[in-house]
């Protein structure tokens, strides 16, 4: 049967995700230790001298300024206009999950998971090209952060596949009931909700 197959798919992803997950947090460290730096009470800490080495590749203000393309420039307002929405997304969808995933017994999700802000630490970025990365950190995380609140949210409410193909769908809809597949929608909300709540945030 299709649905096996597809059981079976995703029960190899899933291993492989983990695998992948594992893989990677291996390799961060090993970037941690080439390029010398580790955390302190969760800040980003190089050593002297690999501070002094970035502060040589650092573009001044002026100059990164001077030689900017116009297209950046014109484009510059139209960007950072941007941050009042996604602000906004934020603080309504934080408010949104204390309120609601406490009524539902949803954990909630932890933000500074998804929100990550660090590449202000790094000495060869001038003032303005950290600012640049703090709002793409912001404004990515945010999105990711949204993500899974409304994902938890389906799951908790309308874990129905669609009828069409979702292109980067999250991981949450692999475990929906089909679409049309109304019997099975009964019988597995309540144990699809349960699923939910029963996370570690």
């Amino acid at each position: 049967m299709a649905q096996t197959k597809i059981d079976e798919i995703l029960n190899r992803l899933q291993s492989l995700q983990e695998e992948l997950e594992h893989e990677l947090e291996t390799l961060l460290e090993e970037k941690r230790e080439f390029f010398q730096y580790t955390f302190e009470k969760g800040k980003v800490r190089f050593k002297k001298q690999i501070r002094e080495l970035q502060r040589k590749h650092k573009k001044g203000l002026l100059k990164y300024i001077i030689e900017a393309r116009f297209r950046h420039i014109i484009s510059a307002p139209v960007i950072y206009s941007i941050i009042i929405p996604i602000a906004f997304i934020d603080v309504s969808v934080t408010i949104y999950q204390h309120i609601c995933f406490r009524l539902y017994g949803i954990p909630r999700v932890q933000r500074s998971k998804y929100v990550v802000i660090d590449r202000q630490h790094l000495g060869y970025l001038n003032v303005l090209e950290k600012l640049n990365c703090m709002y793409c950190g912001y404004g990515n995380g945010v999105t990711a952060y949204v993500r899974e609140i409304i994902a938890r949210t389906e799951q908790y409410w309308c874990p129905i596949k669609h009828a069409n193909k979702v292109i980067d769908a999250h991981s949450w809809s692999d475990n929906y009931v089909d679409y049309g597949d109304a019997t099975a929608y009964r019988e597995k909300l309540v144990e699809l909700r349960k699923i939910v709540a029963s996370l570690n945030a």
